[in-house]
Formats: structure tokens, sequence, C-alpha cells
């Protein structure tokens, strides 16, 4: 069993992808990334990796958006042309699932931008000025 102190690195980092879409620390693969539904939690319990370098922002919801609409509102579209439903029938098929698909969505892809940024070590832009 390798040392996981916290000012120790394991010898090889877990995927990045694959911690986050389980929403485990980049650093170590097994610590919980969030506590709670959507909340950051402060650090690993594990290894002890501080999360303060994440800030995941408007990322999340940006993606949500992409890929919800495209699915929620392609299948819509679908439902629109092969049968054409009431709107009735949209509402009570497509609201539930808009609602699913989102709400499903957004702990896998918060947990990805922050294993990721912790992967690359993105940092928050700053401009430099040169005398």
């Amino acid at each position: 069993m390798p040392d996981l102190s916290p000012h120790s690195t394991p010898s090889t980092e877990p995927n990045a992808w694959l911690s986050g879409l389980l929403c485990r620390c980049p650093r170590c693969g097994k610590g919980k990334l969030l506590k709670g539904f959507l909340n950051l939690a402060p650090k690993c319990n594990v290894c002890g990796l501080d999360y303060g370098f994440a800030d995941a922002g408007d990322g999340p919801a940006v993606f949500v958006t992409l890929i919800g609409g495209f699915l929620v509102l392609g299948a819509a579209l679908w439902v629109e042309l092969r049968y054409e439903p009431p709107f009735w029938v949209h509402l009570v098929i497509f609201l539930p699932l808009t609602l699913v698909v989102c709400g499903g969505l957004l702990r896998p892809l918060k947990g990805i931008l922050v294993a990721l940024q912790y992967r690359n070590k993105a940092e928050q832009g700053r401009l430099h000025e040169d005398s």
C-alpha cells in the first residue's frame, strides 16, 4: 500500500476522466471530491489534497446545457415528427426527462472538470505587463 500522506503523491495518478466521472480525488482516486450534491469538499479524506485550487465555475452548467439539450430536444423533435402528439404529452414526457438528464450530468461533469484542472495544473489567467 503506497504512502498517501498529505505531503506525498502516489506513484501513479489515476485516470483524470475516470476519477472525475466517479467524483473521486484526482490525486489518489479514492477520496471523495464532493460533499453533498454539488459542493466541493475542502480536501481529500484519504490523501489530504487541498481542493482550494479547483474552480469549475459555470463549466458544468454549460456542458449540461449542450449535452442535455441535444439529447432531450432531439428526442422531443423525433417524437413530434413521428407521432405528432398533443402539447401536454411533451410536457409529461420531456419535462421529467430534462430534470433527470440535467441532474444526472451535473455531478460527473463537475468532477471531470476539477480532475482535469488538477491534471493540467490549470490556474487563473493573468495579464503580465512587460517593462
